[in-house]
């Protein structure tokens, strides 16, 4: 005779308790119903906001302003660079935290009394189940913000959802004038501080070029060099007819002394332009001279270009700083833009939580398999010998366990 399969056992003695798994069966179905129906029911509203684009306007005209100062080829690169280092961040990912912030919760529950709704002594414990019941999720690709609130009131999820919105809006709100204020306060001081600095700049540079008589170096070097070359050729074409007046007329002729009277003025002329020979020393400049000797321009060259270049800096940084003023102001005035709300939240028509069907076919099944997973291995440990060394262990152990239990009161009653 073959031996019987075990499955077919263990149909059979499932079979020989058929009676008391239905008993189980419509004993689990009641209660599960019972407590399905007891669990409170729990209703969802949803908002979805889309977070503005992450542009900072005040960032990209300084980096535009500060390339168009620069000037050159490099420019692209130097605006390419400021932007990046004055660009914001990831503002998604900013209003998410912003959601989740203690700022917002705490607001919430004092505006909705989230304390007396969840029975929660302390508001950390109730800011814990308020996390609980929030779900803030991201779109990865488009960015869009959902905001899930549960509660057992539809009306209040719904309100709640709103509150987030609300509070988020406060509290960028309250952000953005505050940054845009002291950035606003900051380019102010640094924009008196340049205009003070450009006045010296433009007073150092006007003194020095009336104590010298300097308008442009360059310039003036090249007027002076032309003047220089030109009466250097007169005074050679003067000594060439002086010479030849000379060995007609003799030394004491009308002409001779006339030739030789315009050969010293066009002499002293040329000194009066060339400068006398110094040693690195400033040439004073005569009252009657209206400009510098021509030796002294070189030793007039470095401090003017000295002063020159640090008007042209505080000319330039005077004209960004008050580019950046007025968009500082700008910034500070205008309305700051509320979340753009793409989805309001609304009051749910149908509740999320609990799902009575599922829940009780789930606890219908799990207590029948568990009785019958009882019964099974109770015909495996009436099927050991009463000899076995296991079960005599398991024997003793069982009843130090059952002695122990009898010990208490209510155990023994």
């Amino acid at each position: 005779m073959s031996e019987t399969p075990v499955w077919v056992h263990n149909g059979e003695i499932l079979w020989r308790h058929r009676r008391l798994l239905v008993r189980v069966f419509l004993i689990a179905a009641a209660c599960s119903i019972a407590v399905a129906f007891l669990i409170p029911k729990r209703y969802t509203s949803t908002a979805m906001i889309m977070p503005p684009a992450n542009t900072n306007s005040s960032s990209v005209m300084i980096a535009a302003l500060a390339g168009r100062a620069l000037g050159g080829g490099s420019s692209n690169n130097f605006s390419s660079l400021a932007g990046s280092l004055l660009g914001t961040g990831n503002t998604t990912a900013l209003y998410i935290d912003l959601i989740k912030s203690g700022t917002i919760s705490d607001h919430l529950i004092e505006r909705f009394e989230l304390q007396k709704v969840y029975d929660k002594r302390y508001r950390i414990d109730t800011a814990k189940r308020l996390a609980r019941r929030t779900s803030v999720t991201e779109d990865k690709k488009s960015g869009v913000i959902t905001i899930t609130v549960e509660d057992s009131d539809r009306v209040r999820a719904r309100d709640l959802a709103q509150g987030y919105l609300d509070e988020l809006n406060l509290l960028l709100t309250h952000t953005s004038t505050t940054s845009a204020h002291q950035e606003r306060v900051f380019v102010e001081r640094r924009l008196q501080t340049a205009h003070t600095d450009l006045l010296r700049a433009q007073q150092e540079l006007s003194n020095f070029s009336t104590s010298h008589t300097t308008i442009d170096i360059k310039e003036q070097t090249r007027a002076m060099v032309d003047a220089m070359a030109r009466v250097q050729a007169e005074l050679i074409a003067e000594q060439s007819s002086l010479s030849s007046l000379r060995q007609i007329y003799g030394d004491q002729n009308i002409r001779v002394k006339s030739a030789e009277s315009r050969i010293g003025s066009l002499q002293q002329k040329l000194n009066s332009i060339a400068g006398p020979s110094s040693s690195g020393v400033d040439v004073p400049v005569s009252s009657d001279q209206p400009y510098p000797a021509l030796r002294s321009l070189p030793q007039l060259a470095v401090p003017y270009a000295e002063l020159y270049r640090n008007l042209r800096i505080q000319e330039t940084l005077f004209e960004l700083l008050t580019q950046q003023y007025e968009l500082s102001r700008i910034e500070e005035a205008k309305d700051v833009p509320v979340v753009s709300v793409i989805d309001t939240p609304g009051i749910a028509e149908k509740k999320s939580f609990p799902p009575r069907t599922l829940l009780t076919l789930a606890l219908t099944v799990i207590s029948v398999l568990i009785t019958a997973v009882f019964l099974l291995i109770r015909d495996r440990w009436e099927q050991i010998p009463a000899e076995t060394v296991q079960k005599v262990f398991l024997q003793q152990i069982a009843a130090s366990g059952n002695r122990v239990l009898h010990r208490i009161p209510g155990v023994r009653r």
